[in-house]
């Protein structure tokens, strides 16, 4: 099977600080994702307020909120690795 199908998951989510959470993947990946700059449009607009931003949920895919916003399990990776690369880079 081609490692580019697999469907990501993620497994685990833990709130730190502001608007950043603690992320693990269906495929080791971890970090953690700072998702400021991601909060935008109409749906994302309550989750300006970090006090209900920190209570989202974890189904079985990814995280989400009773408002209906959520990110898409790839999105989330991709950003993770990328914040990654980033804080690694900047040491």
């Amino acid at each position: 099977m081609n490692t580019d199908t697999l469907l990501i998951k993620v497994e685990q989510a833990k709130y730190l600080n502001d608007y950043k959470i603690q992320l693990t993947f269906s495929d080791g990946l971890s970090g953690v994702v700072d998702l400021q700059d991601e909060i935008w449009g109409e749906v994302f607009e309550p989750l300006k307020d970090v006090n209900y931003f920190k209570n989202f949920t974890k189904d079985r895919w990814t995280i989400g909120w009773d408002c209906g916003a959520d990110f898409a399990p790839e999105f989330l990776h991709e950003l993770t690795l990328k914040q990654n690369e980033k804080a690694h880079n900047s040491c």
